[in-house]
């Protein structure tokens, strides 16, 4: 009987906190075409101008929240790797990371050393991105024929409109939503403008647009934005959220370029000046917490939060390895119609 085995992919971490493991890092995601879009001297340049202070800023940041067996993202995706095994009965169950280790191309090797044909390709990208999941496909592409790998890869497709990915966010939120709060704030990851821009055909789509509805499938497929959109309007229909309870907003942006709105930092002093005290922020574009997160949420956005009139930030821990979210994310593998 064929084996099928189950790479579950994620961005990835620096090896450690010390400034050259995340200049390392830094080098390797920044200068990484998928992530920003400049011709190779461009970014060259771009990149190692931003290197020169940015690793030590980061490397601050990453000592404020690593744990100690490591780096949050890495530890809490070798457990959910753990946690799926018992749901998975077709194979092995591997780890990769788009950047730093363990990488995507070690764990395609050692399945291949295993004798392992079929691979179900699982990015844990709620949303897609060129810069998140277009870049972990090619990346597994250049593997197989640099490799000369014989692997056939069929690939886990953006799942931020499933039922079971949706009833995960549900069950797990739903202990934080039963407390007292005035706001619930779901914070995605930002992206660029001109990353939705280059792949959606149709000029006229709105990037301002306050609801994903009307939007056509064929921009949906693409749209960034109108898939996290959708995702908080299918949390807050099953959550039973009253509008004006609950807001979307976009984090981490990075250089000058402009990215999508509303802006987190924006909103959080928006809300507290609204009068907002006990604020609820989950993150639902990351499946497991890391710097974004635990960093740019839990210290610097509950101070600023704070800083601006606000009392409380509660960030709600992302699904991580929680039991229902292996369980749903099996079911969801089960199902994977795109072959890369």
């Amino acid at each position: 009987m064929t084996q099928n085995a189950l790479l579950l992919v994620n961005l990835g971490s620096p090896a450690s906190t010390r400034v050259e493991d995340v200049r390392r890092y830094l080098d390797q995601f920044l200068m990484d075409p998928y992530v920003i879009d400049l011709p190779w001297p461009v970014r060259r340049l771009l990149v190692s101008l931003v290197l020169r202070k940015r690793p030590e800023e980061s490397a601050h940041a990453y000592s404020s929240i690593w744990w100690e067996e490591g780096s949050p993202l890495i530890v809490l995706s070798r457990r959910l790797q753990d946690a799926i095994r018992p749901f998975w009965a077709h194979g092995p169950v591997e780890l990769g990371m788009r950047y730093g280790e363990p990488s995507i191309e070690s764990a395609l090797v050692r399945l291949s050393e295993q004798g392992i044909t079929q691979v179900t390709f699982a990015p844990l990208y709620p949303q897609f991105a060129d810069s998140t999941t277009t870049t972990a496909i090619e990346e597994a592409r250049r593997v197989m024929r640099e490799r000369g790998l014989k692997l056939e890869l069929k690939m886990l497709p953006p799942f931020f409109a499933e039922p079971e990915y949706r009833q995960a966010l549900l069950d797990s939120v739903r202990p934080y939503l039963e407390q007292p709060y005035d706001h619930l704030l779901l914070s995605f990851h930002g992206l660029p403008e001109s990353h939705i821009r280059k792949l959606v055909k149709d000029k006229s789509h709105d990037l301002t647009a306050s609801s994903s509805r009307g939007v056509h499938e064929d921009v949906m497929a693409v749209c960034y934005r109108s898939q996290c959109l959708r995702t908080a309007e299918d949390f807050a229909a099953g959550a039973g959220l009253a509008d004006g309870r609950w807001s979307v907003s976009f984090q981490s942006r990075l250089g000058r370029n402009k990215w999508i709105e509303p802006y987190t930092e924006a909103q959080l002093e928006k809300l507290a000046r609204q009068g907002v005290k006990r604020l609820l922020v989950m993150c639902p574009a990351f499946v497991a917490d890391c710097i974004e997160t635990l960093e740019e949420i839990g210290q610097r956005g509950s101070e600023q939060f704070r800083a601006a009139g606000g009392e409380e930030l509660i960030l709600v821990p992302c699904l991580n390895d929680q039991e229902l979210w292996a369980r749903a994310l099996a079911k969801l593998c089960e199902r994977t119609p795109q072959a890369i």
